[in-house]
């Protein structure tokens, strides 16, 4: 039994290499000039992958994206927003690549790719350290050594909490995402605490950890497509990066949410620091399958009935009916907003302002349900939440020459652009290390 089992493998690898190495023939035939200032962003999302090309501009850190590519992912392909058929999944990561590569003209392959998914873990973690010699200037050494120190506590909670939630099993967990979100030297906020002195350090520290599976996946999936990768970054840390771009005012506050195919994915942002992320298994599927359930009909039928709830394709007699259990679902995507900003303890209020991304947010009955029920009542708001759709024309720094990225689900790829500069530029730190503060070198270092 484990000699078939082994042999169907290794003729499976075959066939994705094979079809890999095929179609990358064709892009080379196609596209022979490689420039050395493009980026990849692959997001791989439950429903849809979607590939941008991006040509930065190291000295002002600005974007143009010159190729875009989207493929539809099978049922079978992706699992709550985790690869479970990686030679699929590769397939259709090399067809929305081909896309973009055949618009743009050119071939890259500097990528960054996003993870999703319920087990991927981000928190705010607040260390306090108490110096022996408060009169020592602090230098480089010893913040690296806390923000390590930070990190690896982090983990361990990272690695509880999954256990936790698969019954006990040990997990292992990689770093994906890092960045410092505030620093304190005996009650004072310092934006560099190089050269200060000090007896108490305080320090915020945002980390996501991820499952070594799952990174694992995304690993031999860049492999099979022969990138160069850069780095895997939490999907909604990608987010908040769009958002935040490159002129991130200190005073900014807001929560994003990302309703994917399988997941939604949420950042709490205060005063310019992500707080952390969450994320719950649903998203737009559970609406349709909602719908294949409650009618008997084929997913393929119920997906486009819950299209053409948005675009009024559907005829008027149906449309109650649908309502009713679409809106079933929304009552319980609702409640799984609400219990996880809930875990967002830290804080003494939360954001009232949310932004919305991603594929299912085309859903209006999500926004209906934000902004006409009392679904906050029991949560720290100041204010009653306003709900808005991101629009690619507000991603700071990023510019479309395609014409072809026009809404609200371009958002995380957009994002995983900005990491990959992120990761760019901190590489080219070292020729003018004076303009870069410790912040700067710890966000692009760990958050890349």
């Amino acid at each position: 039994m484990l000699d078939k089992i082994s042999k169907v493998k290794k003729t499976v690898s075959k066939q994705v290499v094979s079809k890999v190495n095929k179609n990358k023939k064709k892009l080379v035939e196609k596209n022979p000039v490689e420039e050395e200032n493009l980026i990849i962003a692959l997001d791989i999302g439950t429903e849809f992958v979607k590939a941008l090309i991006g040509r930065l501009d190291q000295s002002t850190s600005e974007i143009e994206i010159i190729g875009m590519g989207r493929k539809r992912q099978s049922l079978s392909d992706m699992q709550a927003g985790a690869i479970s058929d990686i030679a699929a999944v590769v397939d259709n990561c090399d067809q929305a690549l081909a896309q973009a590569e055949e618009q743009a003209g050119v071939s890259g392959r500097r990528a960054v790719i996003g993870i999703a998914g319920e087990l991927v873990k981000g928190t705010t973690n607040t260390l306090k350290v108490l110096r022996r010699d408060p009169s020592q200037l602090i230098d480089s050494i010893e913040m690296e050594k806390i923000i390590l120190l930070v990190q690896d506590r982090a983990k361990e909670i990272a690695k509880k909490q999954l256990s936790i939630e698969t019954g006990g099993r040990e997990v292992d967990v990689k770093l994906v995402n890092s960045a410092l979100v505030g620093i304190e030297i005996d009650g004072y906020p310092i934006t560099n605490p190089l050269g200060f002195q000090g007896k108490e350090v305080v320090i915020q520290l945002y980390t996501a950890f991820a499952p070594l599976v799952h990174i694992g996946a995304l690993e031999k999936t860049a492999l099979e497509l022969d990138l160069d990768l850069l780095t895997v970054a939490a999907e909604p840390f990608a987010v908040s990066r769009a958002v935040l771009g490159n002129k991130i005012s200190q005073n900014f506050s807001a929560i994003l949410v990302d309703v994917g195919g399988g997941t939604t994915d949420i950042a709490v942002i205060n005063d310019g620091g992500v707080q952390g992320t969450k994320m719950f298994g649903i998203g737009g599927r559970a609406f349709t399958k909602g719908i294949e359930k409650d009618l008997s009909v084929s997913y393929e039928m119920a997906e486009a009935l819950k299209i053409g709830l948005s675009t009024q394709k559907i005829p008027v007699s149906k449309r109650p009916i649908i309502e009713t259990i679409v809106n079933k679902t929304a009552t319980t995507w609702i409640s799984g907003i609400e219990l996880a900003l809930s875990e967002f303890d830290m804080l003494d209020h939360l954001p009232y302002r949310m932004f919305l991304c991603g594929g299912g947010s085309s859903l209006e009955v999500l926004a209906n349900k934000l902004e006409g029920t009392d679904w906050y009542k029991n949560l720290p708001f100041t204010h009653k939440p306003t709900i808005h759709l991101i629009r690619p024309e507000q991603v700071d720094g990023i510019i479309d020459k395609t014409g072809r990225v026009k809404d609200h689900t371009f958002i995380t790829a957009m994002g995983l652009l900005r990491i990959a500069s992120d990761t760019l530029e901190f590489a080219g730190d070292e020729e003018e290390p004076a303009k870069v503060t410790l912040k700067d070198r710890i966000d692009k270092m760990m958050g890349a």
